[in-house]
């Protein structure tokens, strides 16, 4: 799950992180009153949407060309004047108003958003600051170590995978024990490694215990702050911060399930999640219907080795019933790019003639439009074989995993 920035600085706050005062608006004519009450001066406008990038990013409109805005937005062309950046300085109320409506209601196209882009709905209206320097710092789950590790970087501003793939020395690494949080020499270390010293090392200190403590404390399987930056008063601020928590643990956390934006997320990942299925959109033509992470990834990587391009990745698990079964490919069906269905069961659990079963009900309630091919292996395999056999629906059946990759390839292209 991922929230806003103006979310993260919010929770980032609360924790004693510090961060620029900010106000979110939602209408253009709210960032006149939003810069004077922030005291004037430098004033930073920043469209709120669920990608990196918006620095870089393009605001467009229903009839700018979206693929030259990825052109514009990763520098291989000229931005011209009509299309307004993600993040913008303002320095008087009337340049906040105007920049605030060059972006609500635009798409901001980014180099992470692709070519279709994200709507603006919301702004952040937040104070500048006179930077001295600017620094990275972030926080996974190393799955090496086995414990959440703090990366702090002298390169902020930068992509830190550019900065991993060029400089990697550059980036200090400190593993953390969940149960301590950031001991106070580890924090020490940390600042020594971005360079800070005296007033701002002190502050940095306390910056550092408190972030790795909230991400610890909210579950939160990513947290970056890039640029984390050191003012000309030697303060230590998040001027831009992202944070992605684990939707397993999200019973945990109620408070941060009600800062979810469902206009950020994809509808069908929505809608499958509601109904406890595990679905990722892909841009490919062949959908995919699999019990079993695993068997599902196998099942794309052969799809495409055998010329295809998979649409999705869904995984129904193991004791799926006829109800998730029916909205998976209500899912699937709904995209009108799919040109064949595929689906790969293996019966354990979920024994082969209960989801043949399921299969068929489902193939008389929906409308087919496309070609069906079915593997099952597993408990009840030559029940759920037979039962497909004998119901005269036009389903393709395989056998074995290739079998049914090069059947829906086929399918696929025949129906193109």
């Amino acid at each position: 799950m991922k929230v806003h920035e103006y979310q993260a600085k919010e929770l980032l706050g609360s924790a004693g992180v510090a961060v620029p005062e900010g106000i979110v608006i939602t209408r253009a004519d709210e960032a006149a009153a939003a810069y004077e009450k922030l005291g004037g001066g430098l004033i930073v406008v920043k469209a709120q949407v669920h990608a990196g990038g918006r620095g870089k990013g393009v605001a467009i409109g229903p009839d700018d060309d979206r693929d030259a805005a990825i052109e514009i937005a990763s520098g291989r062309k000229p931005r011209p004047d009509s299309m307004a950046k993600g993040v913008q300085l303002v320095r008087s109320a009337s340049e906040a108003r105007t920049a605030a409506a060059s972006l609500l209601g635009k798409t901001l196209v980014t180099y992470q958003t692709g070519s279709q882009g994200q709507v603006v709905s919301k702004v952040l209206v937040t104070v500048g600051h006179e930077i001295a320097r600017e620094l990275y710092l972030g926080m996974a789950v190393d799955r090496g170590l086995q414990c959440p590790v703090l990366m702090a970087s002298t390169e902020g501003g930068v992509e830190i995978e550019t900065v991993a793939q060029k400089t990697p020395e550059k980036i200090h690494r400190e593993p953390v024990d969940i149960g301590i949080g950031l001991a106070d020499f580890q924090a020490r270390k940390v600042c020594k490694a971005l360079g800070l010293s005296g007033d701002s090392a002190k502050k940095g200190a306390v910056f550092l215990k408190n972030f790795v403590q909230l991400v610890i404390k909210t579950d939160a399987s990513l947290a970056e702050i890039n640029p984390l930056i050191v003012t000309a008063s030697g303060d230590v601020l998040a001027l831009d911060c992202k944070l992605n928590f684990d939707d397993n643990a999200a019973f945990r956390h109620p408070e941060l399930v009600a800062m979810l934006d469902e206009a950020e997320e994809d509808p069908a990942e929505l809608r499958a999640g509601r109904i406890g299925l595990s679905y990722v959109s892909l841009d490919g033509d062949i959908a995919c219907l699999v019990n079993g992470a695993g068997l599902a990834m196998s099942t794309m990587d052969l799809i495409k080795y055998h010329g295809g391009e998979p649409a999705n990745f869904l995984d129904v698990g193991g004791g799926a019933n006829k109800d998730q079964v029916l909205e998976g490919f209500r899912i699937l069906l709904s995209e009108p790019r799919v040109k064949a269905v595929l689906v790969n069961i293996f019966g354990g659990i979920m024994k082969c003639d209960t989801i043949a079963a399921a299969l068929l009900a489902a193939y008389d309630e929906l409308d087919f439009r496309v070609p069906l091919v079915v593997r099952l292996e597993g408990t009840n395999v030559d029940k759920g074989k037979a039962l497909l056999k004998e119901s005269g629906r036009k389903i393709i059946t395989a056998d074995g995993l290739t079998d049914a990759a090069q059947k829906v390839v086929a399918a696929a292209k025949g129906a193109a």
